[in-house]
């Protein structure tokens, strides 16, 4: 119950499950909201990595000064793990923050790619007046 993670910012989810909508201007609005959503989703991760640095800096630092104070090393070495356990989340959040900047930059490429292949003919059979046959009808 208390442990739940809630996302910050909007209640809606950042990416929509795709349908069978193949179409072109279908597939450019999917790829632009797939990289849109991996953009929003690195300046998260990045704030969130920064976080649990500088949190994982605070409990050594904690750590540290109960040691000086000489307490219970049971509350040293426990306040030691907490700190090492966030230093090791931080950096799994930076690989993922990498990846999902690597995704982003790779959706932005297939988007162009898509669009200079097939942008003209889908200038061509929208622009005409006649319907025109779905794609793979020649190959019956």
């Amino acid at each position: 119950m208390g442990s739940e993670v809630v996302p910050q910012g909007q209640a809606q989810a950042p990416a929509r499950p795709t349908d069978a909508d193949n179409r072109y201007k279908a597939v450019q609005a999917k790829l632009k909201a797939l990289a849109q959503s991996m953009d929003q989703a690195t300046g998260r991760l990045e704030g969130l990595q920064r976080r649990m640095q500088s949190n994982a800096t605070r409990a050594y630092e904690l750590a540290v000064d109960i040691a000086n104070a000489q307490l219970d090393p049971r509350h040293v070495e426990m306040t030691n793990v907490v700190s090492l356990a966030l230093g090791g989340a931080a950096v799994q959040t930076r690989l993922l923050h990498q990846t999902a900047q690597e995704v982003a930059a790779m959706a932005d490429e297939t988007q162009r790619g898509h669009a200079r292949l097939y942008e003209a003919l889908d200038e061509i059979r929208s622009s005409r007046r006649e319907r025109t046959p779905k794609p793979g009808f020649f190959l019956r």
